[in-house]
């Protein structure tokens, strides 16, 4: 599936999934934003990654907690590349807690980036969709958001909320062809996850059928789909890259 001639913003794409998921839109010909909030040289290396495949890429910096950020953001892209079709809402972070001992501020932090993060940056990204009355918006999700997970209360509300944005969004946007959909990795190899305890990762494994982790590859090929033009008859859905663990 070709995405030749689509420009593409993913925030929080210098490393993980959202590496994996520039560096598969470019294989398919799409040209990238790159979008990070610190750490430049990551960045700056993904988007070198990405121009080794032919396609156009740059980085751009943004707190996607920042509404006026995201507004600008998105108003950047449509500057630097004169189109916006594909969003694709990856930046979140992950402060852990049990429920009654966790900081009021982490769990603030948490919606405030995973959620609200996605929230603005699929409205910026919309105002320009609307006029071209096409566009494709991803949001990344995650297991734990349908199915809870013991001392994450924070990081599963907010990717729960991701899913009632995503559906909503759905619906208010598919006359003008924007398509909205989800794709909720399981237990995917990354700096986050790979920071766990032993024990941890052992049960997590444990309640996957096929016995391994996910790759960021692997999540990104599943972004990649709902991104294309085949799609344009699936929206307000979430797709499960998770080895079963859902089942």
């Amino acid at each position: 599936m070709s995405l030749k001639g689509n420009v593409a913003l993913v925030t929080g794409g210098s490393r993980g999934i959202g590496r994996a998921v520039c560096l598969e839109l470019a294989r398919r010909g799409a040209a990238v934003a790159v979008n990070y909030a610190g750490n430049s040289a990551a960045a700056e290396e993904t988007v070198e990654l990405c121009r080794a495949m032919g396609v156009e890429a740059e980085a751009f910096q943004a707190d996607v907690s920042d509404p006026a950020a995201c507004d600008a953001l998105a108003a950047a892209v449509k500057e630097r590349f004169g189109r916006l079709d594909i969003l694709v809402n990856n930046a979140g972070i992950s402060r852990d807690g049990l429920l009654m001992t966790a900081k009021e501020e982490d769990f603030t932090k948490t919606l405030d980036t995973n959620l609200k993060g996605a929230y603005f940056c699929t409205r910026a990204a919309a105002k320009i969709m609307l006029r071209q009355k096409y566009g494709r918006i991803i949001c990344l999700s995650s297991i734990v958001g349908l199915r809870g997970n013991p001392g994450q209360t924070a990081y599963a509300a907010s990717k729960a909320g991701v899913l009632g944005l995503v559906k909503a969004a759905a619906k208010e946007l598919a006359g003008r062809d924007i398509t909205v959909n989800a794709v909720a990795p399981g237990y995917i190899e990354t700096d986050m996850t790979a920071a766990l305890p032993e024990k941890a990762r052992e049960a997590m494994l444990s309640t996957i059928p096929k016995g391994r982790p996910g790759a960021p590859e692997e999540v990104a090929r599943a972004v990649a789909f709902f991104a294309g033009p085949e799609c344009a008859y699936i929206t307000g859905q979430v797709l499960c890259v998770d080895g079963g663990m859902a089942v």
